[in-house]
């Protein structure tokens, strides 16, 4: 119970946000000779020829536009990419190589540089590792304990109650306002009519609907949370009622092949399952409450159990299964297995 109250929901959140982190990291980058590249922020580059073992370049180009002032085409012979360290930027180093340069506002300005060695440091956001500060995403069911889960519970109990007597409030003071006597009016003016009497009731009806489905939301979304506590608790304990069950069937059980006990087995874990997964749903719907649904199938297995447990103390009590071997293929039995069904078959003529 210590591990599925503490210890499973603090990995299933840390495994959360380990995997949101891995898909916002990028892939590494890749350039395609020939093609144009625009995997980096305010640059565009274009390589005619890569080398699958290194990282040398031949015939680069580079576009760069991340500056508002200054538009500039950078070139080079040859170069190499890399990464820095913390790879938040992507470096690249040209050889013999020109940069041209022409101002963005005042077009008339243009240079032209030569160079032997350039380095063009580009920001790489993306393509580094970041892991996500701890309380950064919030903690579903599944990543809750049972004390933060019943806090939640009580916090939605609380604003279930509070529209529960917001409503009871505004038909107390309906019906005192239907049952009051009239107030003094004037002359000259006239009584209400239907059509304001028709407008209240619908504002009412509108409102009391309204406060119904709120609580309806509510009392589902708690449930929820008291589904996940009680299954805390409910999973743990059924490794006791499978030991009720499963220590008298091995002692009742005799001359049975291994695919009988398997089978047996298999049948008592896909009802245990199924009554789990559809109580679930039938809770979370309404239709049930969590505890029943989380606890009824440890009730009906654990009362089995405890009844066989009784009746294998009490009596010597055993079931052949040994017709489970004629079920198997006689191709798949050894020789054993075929002489002793011979025996477990009724003599002819006997």
């Amino acid at each position: 119970m210590l591990f599925n109250n503490h210890v499973l929901p603090d990995a299933n959140h840390r495994t959360k946000v380990l995997l949101n982190d891995i898909s916002r990291k990028k892939p590494t980058i890749s350039i395609v000779p020939g093609m144009f590249s625009q995997l980096m922020p305010g640059y565009t580059i274009l390589v005619r020829k890569t080398f699958e073992q290194s990282n040398d370049l031949e015939g680069v180009t580079v576009f760069n536009y991340s500056s508002p002032a200054v538009a500039s085409t950078i070139t080079g012979e040859r170069g190499t990419i890399s990464f820095s360290p913390d790879y938040r930027k992507l470096i690249m180093d040209l050889a013999n190589g020109e940069i041209h340069e022409q101002g963005i506002r005042e077009g008339k300005q243009y240079r032209r540089i030569r160079f032997e060695k350039h380095r063009i440091s580009m920001d790489a956001e993306g393509f580094d590792f970041h892991r996500s500060q701890e309380g950064t995403f919030d903690r579903g069911d599944r990543e809750l304990s049972a004390g933060a889960m019943q806090q939640i519970v009580d916090s939605l109990r609380s604003l279930q109650r509070a529209s529960e007597e917001r409503t009871a409030a505004l038909l107390r003071r309906t019906v005192e306002e239907m049952y009051a006597p009239p107030a003094p009016r004037p002359a000259q003016s006239r009584p209400p009519g239907t059509d304001e009497a028709s407008m209240r009731a619908g504002l009412l009806r509108s409102s009391l609907l309204n406060d119904a489905n709120y609580r309806t939301y509510i009392d589902l979304e708690a449930r929820k949370f008291e589904v996940e506590i009680h299954k805390k608790y409910a999973i743990p304990f059924a490794c006791i009622v499978f030991v009720l069950i499963g220590a008298p069937l091995g002692i009742m059980a005799r001359r049975g092949t291994f695919g009988a006990g398997a089978s047996l087995s298999l049948g008592f874990f896909l009802l245990y399952w199924t009554c789990l997964i559809q109580g679930e749903r039938l809770a979370d719907r309404g239709l049930l409450e969590p505890w029943l649904a989380m606890w009824i199938a440890n009730i009906v297995l654990g009362v089995l159990g405890a009844y066989l447990t009784y009746r294998t103390a009490r009596e010597n009590v055993t079931f052949d299964l040994a017709w489970t071997r004629r079920l198997v293929p006689r191709s798949w039995r050894s020789a054993d297995e075929v002489a002793q069904t011979q025996e477990d078959l009724p003599q002819k003529g006997a």
